[in-house]
Protein backbone atom coordinates (compact mmCIF):
# COMPACT_ATOMS: atom_id res chain seq x y z
CA UNK A 1 0.00 0.00 0.00
CA UNK A 2 2.78 2.40 1.01
CA UNK A 3 4.26 2.33 -3.08
CA UNK A 4 0.30 3.88 -4.20
CA UNK A 5 0.27 7.49 -5.41
CA UNK A 6 4.30 7.34 -5.86
CA UNK A 7 4.68 6.89 -2.23
CA UNK A 8 3.69 10.05 -1.05
CA UNK A 9 1.68 9.71 1.84
CA UNK A 10 4.04 7.47 3.47
CA UNK A 11 5.05 8.95 6.74
CA UNK A 12 3.13 12.04 5.38
CA UNK A 13 1.05 14.86 8.00
CA UNK A 14 -2.32 14.90 6.89
CA UNK A 15 -5.47 16.48 8.33
CA UNK A 16 -8.56 14.77 7.48
CA UNK A 17 -11.46 17.06 8.66
CA UNK A 18 -14.93 15.66 9.25
CA UNK A 19 -12.80 12.08 9.63
CA UNK A 20 -15.76 10.20 11.91
CA UNK A 21 -18.34 10.42 9.18
CA UNK A 22 -18.87 7.99 6.43
CA UNK A 23 -16.59 8.92 3.64
CA UNK A 24 -14.01 10.61 6.19
CA UNK A 25 -13.88 7.42 7.92
CA UNK A 26 -13.05 5.41 5.22
CA UNK A 27 -10.48 7.67 3.93
CA UNK A 28 -8.53 7.54 7.07
CA UNK A 29 -8.42 3.77 6.66
CA UNK A 30 -6.75 4.18 3.22
CA UNK A 31 -4.88 6.86 4.25
CA UNK A 32 -3.06 4.78 7.48
CA UNK A 33 -2.77 1.86 5.12
CA UNK A 34 -0.30 4.22 2.72
CA UNK A 35 2.30 4.91 5.96
CA UNK A 36 0.29 8.40 6.54
CA UNK A 37 0.14 10.13 10.02
CA UNK A 38 -3.34 11.38 10.66
CA UNK A 39 -4.89 14.11 12.67
CA UNK A 40 -8.86 13.63 12.55
CA UNK A 41 -10.74 17.53 12.89
CA UNK A 42 -14.86 16.55 13.50
CA UNK A 43 -17.58 15.66 15.67
CA UNK A 44 -17.76 12.81 17.55
CA UNK A 45 -19.95 10.33 15.02
CA UNK A 46 -23.70 10.86 14.75
CA UNK A 47 -24.94 7.26 14.42
CA UNK A 48 -24.68 4.13 15.98
CA UNK A 49 -23.33 1.96 14.81
CA UNK A 50 -20.77 4.21 13.15
CA UNK A 51 -17.83 3.20 11.39
CA UNK A 52 -15.67 5.02 12.36
CA UNK A 53 -15.41 3.52 15.67
CA UNK A 54 -16.01 0.16 14.45
CA UNK A 55 -12.68 0.41 12.26
CA UNK A 56 -10.70 1.60 15.64
CA UNK A 57 -8.16 3.39 13.99
CA UNK A 58 -5.80 4.18 17.16
CA UNK A 59 -3.21 5.63 15.29
CA UNK A 60 -5.55 8.03 13.73
CA UNK A 61 -5.24 11.52 16.42
CA UNK A 62 -9.00 11.59 17.13
CA UNK A 63 -9.64 15.48 17.80
CA UNK A 64 -13.30 16.26 18.50
CA UNK A 65 -13.41 20.10 17.46
CA UNK A 66 -16.24 22.07 15.84
CA UNK A 67 -15.52 23.39 12.63
CA UNK A 68 -17.80 26.26 13.85
CA UNK A 69 -15.04 27.16 16.56
CA UNK A 70 -12.64 29.33 14.95
CA UNK A 71 -10.02 29.60 17.97
CA UNK A 72 -10.21 25.92 17.93
CA UNK A 73 -9.82 24.77 14.30
CA UNK A 74 -6.77 27.42 14.45
CA UNK A 75 -5.05 25.70 17.39
CA UNK A 76 -5.97 22.19 15.93
CA UNK A 77 -4.01 23.14 12.44
CA UNK A 78 -0.96 24.90 14.96
CA UNK A 79 -0.72 21.64 16.72
CA UNK A 80 -1.13 18.83 13.58
CA UNK A 81 1.20 21.07 11.47
CA UNK A 82 -0.19 19.03 8.69
CA UNK A 83 1.08 19.23 5.03
CA UNK A 84 -2.04 18.44 3.30
CA UNK A 85 -5.19 18.76 4.38
CA UNK A 86 -8.05 16.66 3.36
CA UNK A 87 -11.84 18.87 4.07
CA UNK A 88 -14.57 16.29 4.23
CA UNK A 89 -16.43 17.77 7.44
CA UNK A 90 -19.82 18.60 6.37
CA UNK A 91 -23.65 19.17 7.31
CA UNK A 92 -24.33 16.52 3.91
CA UNK A 93 -27.80 15.60 4.37
CA UNK A 94 -30.22 17.38 1.90
CA UNK A 95 -33.58 16.70 3.74
CA UNK A 96 -32.93 17.77 7.27
CA UNK A 97 -31.04 21.23 5.68
CA UNK A 98 -34.38 21.96 5.16
CA UNK A 99 -35.05 21.68 8.96
CA UNK A 100 -31.74 23.40 9.92
CA UNK A 101 -30.86 25.55 7.33
CA UNK A 102 -28.48 27.94 9.71
CA UNK A 103 -26.58 25.23 10.99
CA UNK A 104 -26.20 23.81 7.42
CA UNK A 105 -24.60 27.31 6.30
CA UNK A 106 -22.90 27.99 9.26
CA UNK A 107 -21.17 24.83 8.95
CA UNK A 108 -20.83 24.46 5.36
CA UNK A 109 -19.51 28.16 4.30
CA UNK A 110 -18.75 30.03 8.05
CA UNK A 111 -16.94 27.00 9.32
CA UNK A 112 -14.73 26.47 5.72
CA UNK A 113 -14.01 29.99 5.97
CA UNK A 114 -12.89 28.94 9.80
CA UNK A 115 -10.83 26.30 8.08
CA UNK A 116 -9.09 28.65 5.35
CA UNK A 117 -8.47 31.06 7.75
CA UNK A 118 -6.55 28.36 9.85
CA UNK A 119 -4.72 27.42 6.80
CA UNK A 120 -3.70 30.82 6.39
CA UNK A 121 -1.99 30.67 9.82
CA UNK A 122 -0.39 27.21 9.24
CA UNK A 123 2.95 27.92 6.44
CA UNK A 124 3.42 23.89 6.85
CA UNK A 125 -0.07 23.12 4.76
CA UNK A 126 1.09 22.39 1.14
CA UNK A 127 -1.99 21.41 -0.27
CA UNK A 128 -6.00 21.27 0.38
CA UNK A 129 -8.46 19.26 -1.50
CA UNK A 130 -12.15 20.43 -0.76
CA UNK A 131 -14.65 17.94 -1.23
CA UNK A 132 -18.06 19.21 -2.46
CA UNK A 133 -20.52 17.40 -3.98
CA UNK A 134 -22.34 17.01 -7.70
CA UNK A 135 -25.29 19.01 -5.78
CA UNK A 136 -23.22 22.59 -6.43
CA UNK A 137 -24.25 22.63 -10.25
CA UNK A 138 -27.31 24.95 -11.38
CA UNK A 139 -29.72 22.27 -12.26
CA UNK A 140 -30.40 22.32 -15.89
CA UNK A 141 -30.63 19.73 -18.84
CA UNK A 142 -27.01 19.33 -20.18
CA UNK A 143 -25.71 16.33 -22.15
CA UNK A 144 -23.39 13.78 -21.21
CA UNK A 145 -23.81 15.67 -17.40
CA UNK A 146 -22.11 18.41 -15.74
CA UNK A 147 -19.00 19.68 -15.98
CA UNK A 148 -16.60 21.75 -14.37
CA UNK A 149 -17.27 24.55 -16.27
CA UNK A 150 -21.05 24.51 -16.25
CA UNK A 151 -22.61 27.11 -13.61
CA UNK A 152 -23.24 26.54 -9.61
CA UNK A 153 -26.66 26.96 -8.29
CA UNK A 154 -28.80 25.18 -5.44
CA UNK A 155 -32.25 24.96 -4.64
CA UNK A 156 -32.15 23.40 -1.19
CA UNK A 157 -29.75 24.64 1.35
CA UNK A 158 -27.32 22.05 1.59
CA UNK A 159 -26.63 22.12 -2.43
CA UNK A 160 -26.30 26.18 -2.14
CA UNK A 161 -23.75 26.37 0.99
CA UNK A 162 -21.84 23.60 -1.12
CA UNK A 163 -22.35 25.74 -4.61
CA UNK A 164 -21.12 28.91 -1.80
CA UNK A 165 -18.18 26.73 -0.53
CA UNK A 166 -17.01 26.13 -4.32
CA UNK A 167 -17.36 30.41 -4.48
CA UNK A 168 -15.20 30.46 -1.42
CA UNK A 169 -12.57 28.44 -1.92
CA UNK A 170 -12.09 29.57 -5.23
CA UNK A 171 -11.73 33.16 -3.51
CA UNK A 172 -9.50 32.49 -1.39
CA UNK A 173 -6.95 29.99 -3.76
CA UNK A 174 -7.14 33.66 -6.16
CA UNK A 175 -7.32 36.29 -2.78
CA UNK A 176 -4.14 34.24 -1.08
CA UNK A 177 -3.36 31.15 -2.18
CA UNK A 178 -2.40 32.22 -5.71
CA UNK A 179 1.70 33.27 -5.30
CA UNK A 180 2.53 31.97 -2.12
CA UNK A 181 0.94 29.26 0.02
CA UNK A 182 -1.03 25.89 -0.76
CA UNK A 183 -2.46 24.60 -3.60
CA UNK A 184 -6.46 24.51 -3.50
CA UNK A 185 -8.68 22.11 -5.48
CA UNK A 186 -12.23 21.20 -5.13
CA UNK A 187 -13.67 17.96 -5.35
CA UNK A 188 -17.46 16.64 -6.66
CA UNK A 189 -18.56 13.77 -6.82
CA UNK A 190 -22.01 11.78 -6.91
CA UNK A 191 -23.96 10.04 -4.10
CA UNK A 192 -21.31 7.69 -2.79
CA UNK A 193 -22.53 4.06 -1.07
CA UNK A 194 -20.77 1.46 0.89
CA UNK A 195 -20.67 -0.44 3.92
CA UNK A 196 -20.72 1.53 7.09
CA UNK A 197 -23.18 4.18 6.29
CA UNK A 198 -25.90 4.64 8.81
CA UNK A 199 -27.27 8.11 7.72
CA UNK A 200 -30.34 9.21 7.55
CA UNK A 201 -32.88 9.97 4.78
CA UNK A 202 -29.88 7.66 2.29
CA UNK A 203 -31.36 5.65 0.10
CA UNK A 204 -28.97 2.32 0.66
CA UNK A 205 -28.39 3.24 4.84
CA UNK A 206 -32.72 3.54 4.74
CA UNK A 207 -32.75 -0.06 2.86
CA UNK A 208 -30.57 -1.66 5.28
CA UNK A 209 -31.82 -0.45 8.68
CA UNK A 210 -35.37 -1.75 6.97
CA UNK A 211 -34.01 -5.23 5.90
CA UNK A 212 -32.27 -5.50 9.40
CA UNK A 213 -35.68 -4.96 11.12
CA UNK A 214 -37.66 -6.59 8.70
CA UNK A 215 -39.76 -3.94 7.53
CA UNK A 216 -40.64 -2.33 4.17
CA UNK A 217 -38.93 1.51 3.35
CA UNK A 218 -41.15 3.86 1.66
CA UNK A 219 -39.15 5.71 -1.64
CA UNK A 220 -39.77 8.99 -2.02
CA UNK A 221 -38.76 9.45 -5.41
CA UNK A 222 -37.95 6.27 -7.80
CA UNK A 223 -37.57 7.47 -10.99
CA UNK A 224 -34.76 10.75 -9.63
CA UNK A 225 -31.24 9.58 -11.69
CA UNK A 226 -28.27 9.93 -9.57
CA UNK A 227 -24.75 9.05 -10.24
CA UNK A 228 -24.05 6.43 -7.95
CA UNK A 229 -20.97 5.33 -6.72
CA UNK A 230 -18.67 3.52 -4.12
CA UNK A 231 -16.91 5.50 -1.31
CA UNK A 232 -13.88 4.39 -2.57
CA UNK A 233 -14.57 5.64 -6.39
CA UNK A 234 -13.92 9.52 -4.86
CA UNK A 235 -11.81 8.65 -2.70
CA UNK A 236 -8.92 7.32 -5.31
CA UNK A 237 -9.87 10.49 -6.66
CA UNK A 238 -8.90 12.72 -3.87
CA UNK A 239 -5.93 10.63 -3.09
CA UNK A 240 -4.64 10.90 -6.43
CA UNK A 241 -5.79 15.10 -6.66
CA UNK A 242 -4.16 15.45 -3.66
CA UNK A 243 -0.92 13.68 -4.18
CA UNK A 244 -0.46 16.15 -7.34
CA UNK A 245 -0.90 18.97 -5.53
CA UNK A 246 1.87 18.20 -3.41
CA UNK A 247 4.02 17.47 -6.14
CA UNK A 248 3.59 21.21 -7.63
CA UNK A 249 1.24 19.74 -10.34
CA UNK A 250 -1.18 22.98 -11.68
CA UNK A 251 -3.95 20.55 -11.04
CA UNK A 252 -5.75 23.42 -8.63
CA UNK A 253 -9.44 24.26 -9.18
CA UNK A 254 -12.19 22.12 -9.41
CA UNK A 255 -12.79 18.69 -11.02
CA UNK A 256 -15.42 15.99 -11.01
CA UNK A 257 -15.45 12.62 -9.82
CA UNK A 258 -18.51 10.31 -11.20
CA UNK A 259 -18.97 6.59 -11.67
CA UNK A 260 -19.06 4.24 -14.64
CA UNK A 261 -21.34 4.81 -17.44
CA UNK A 262 -23.70 2.37 -15.95
CA UNK A 263 -24.16 3.36 -12.71
CA UNK A 264 -26.04 6.32 -13.11
CA UNK A 265 -29.54 4.99 -12.74
CA UNK A 266 -32.65 5.88 -11.36
CA UNK A 267 -33.65 4.88 -7.69
CA UNK A 268 -35.94 2.14 -8.31
CA UNK A 269 -33.35 0.42 -10.75
CA UNK A 270 -30.84 0.88 -8.00
CA UNK A 271 -33.27 -0.57 -5.77
CA UNK A 272 -34.18 -3.36 -7.80
CA UNK A 273 -30.32 -4.50 -8.06
CA UNK A 274 -29.70 -4.36 -4.48
CA UNK A 275 -32.61 -6.61 -4.17
CA UNK A 276 -31.22 -9.40 -6.47
CA UNK A 277 -28.16 -9.48 -3.96
CA UNK A 278 -30.14 -9.20 -0.55
CA UNK A 279 -33.98 -10.39 -0.98
CA UNK A 280 -34.62 -9.06 2.53
CA UNK A 281 -34.58 -5.67 1.02
CA UNK A 282 -38.35 -4.28 0.84
CA UNK A 283 -39.34 -1.03 -0.63
CA UNK A 284 -42.36 0.50 -1.86
CA UNK A 285 -43.26 4.08 -3.30
CA UNK A 286 -44.30 7.25 -1.14
CA UNK A 287 -46.60 9.82 -2.27
CA UNK A 288 -45.46 13.34 -1.98
CA UNK A 289 -45.36 15.88 -1.37
CA UNK A 290 -41.70 15.99 -0.39
CA UNK A 291 -39.33 18.75 -0.07
CA UNK A 292 -37.47 19.40 -3.73
CA UNK A 293 -34.56 17.47 -4.95
CA UNK A 294 -32.68 17.66 -8.53
CA UNK A 295 -34.32 14.79 -10.28
CA UNK A 296 -31.73 14.22 -12.82
CA UNK A 297 -27.83 14.25 -11.50
CA UNK A 298 -24.92 12.74 -13.88
CA UNK A 299 -21.40 13.76 -13.76
CA UNK A 300 -19.10 14.43 -16.76
CA UNK A 301 -15.52 13.12 -15.27
CA UNK A 302 -13.89 13.61 -18.56
CA UNK A 303 -11.48 16.22 -17.52
CA UNK A 304 -10.02 13.86 -14.88
CA UNK A 305 -9.14 10.52 -16.43
CA UNK A 306 -7.68 12.99 -19.62
CA UNK A 307 -5.73 15.39 -17.02
CA UNK A 308 -5.33 13.68 -14.19
CA UNK A 309 -4.92 9.84 -15.22
CA UNK A 310 -8.02 9.39 -13.14
CA UNK A 311 -11.23 6.79 -13.83
CA UNK A 312 -13.56 4.87 -12.06
CA UNK A 313 -12.68 1.54 -11.16
CA UNK A 314 -15.66 -0.90 -10.15
CA UNK A 315 -19.43 -1.03 -12.68
CA UNK A 316 -22.42 -1.05 -10.90
CA UNK A 317 -22.88 -4.40 -10.02
CA UNK A 318 -19.54 -4.52 -8.57
CA UNK A 319 -20.63 -1.61 -6.28
CA UNK A 320 -23.29 -3.34 -5.28
CA UNK A 321 -22.03 -6.80 -4.71
CA UNK A 322 -19.38 -5.25 -2.18
CA UNK A 323 -22.04 -2.61 -0.58
CA UNK A 324 -24.72 -5.26 -0.24
CA UNK A 325 -21.72 -7.84 1.35
CA UNK A 326 -20.11 -5.68 4.08
CA UNK A 327 -23.92 -5.39 5.45
CA UNK A 328 -24.76 -8.64 4.97
CA UNK A 329 -21.73 -9.48 6.81
CA UNK A 330 -21.76 -6.82 9.61
CA UNK A 331 -25.42 -7.85 10.61
CA UNK A 332 -25.59 -11.80 10.52
CA UNK A 333 -21.48 -12.67 11.43
CA UNK A 334 -20.15 -9.42 13.14
CA UNK A 335 -17.68 -9.20 10.66
CA UNK A 336 -16.32 -5.76 9.18
CA UNK A 337 -15.13 -6.38 5.57
CA UNK A 338 -13.92 -3.02 5.05
CA UNK A 339 -10.02 -4.09 4.66
CA UNK A 340 -10.95 -6.60 2.60
CA UNK A 341 -12.84 -3.66 0.68
CA UNK A 342 -9.82 -1.46 -0.05
CA UNK A 343 -7.13 -4.29 -0.90
CA UNK A 344 -9.77 -5.65 -3.76
CA UNK A 345 -10.55 -2.31 -4.48
CA UNK A 346 -6.55 -1.68 -4.92
CA UNK A 347 -6.16 -4.82 -6.47
CA UNK A 348 -8.67 -3.92 -9.26
CA UNK A 349 -7.63 -0.22 -10.06
CA UNK A 350 -3.69 -2.05 -10.35
CA UNK A 351 -5.14 -4.67 -13.26
CA UNK A 352 -7.04 -1.88 -15.02
CA UNK A 353 -3.35 -0.77 -15.00
CA UNK A 354 -4.15 2.84 -12.79
CA UNK A 355 -1.13 4.97 -12.81
CA UNK A 356 -1.44 5.56 -9.01
CA UNK A 357 -2.05 1.72 -8.58
CA UNK A 358 1.23 0.97 -10.39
Amino acid sequence: MNDLFGGVYAGRRVLVSGHTGFKGSWLCLWLTALGARVTGLALAPDTEPAHWNLLGLSEVEDLHVDLRDAAAVRQTLQHAQPEIIFHLAAQPLVRRSYREPVVTFDTNVLGLVNLLEAVRATPSVRALVNATTDKVYLEQTTDGGYREDHPLGGHDPYSTSKACAELVTECYRKSFFLDAGPRVATARAGNVIGGGDWSEDRLVPDLVRAASTGSTLQIRNPDAVRPWQHVLEPLSGYLRLGALLLAGEAVEGPWNFGPSADATLPVQALVSLMQSHWPALRSAHQPGPHPHEANILQLDSSRAKQQLGWQPVWDADTTLQSTIQWYREYYEQSHLLSRENLQAYVDSAHAAGLEWAA
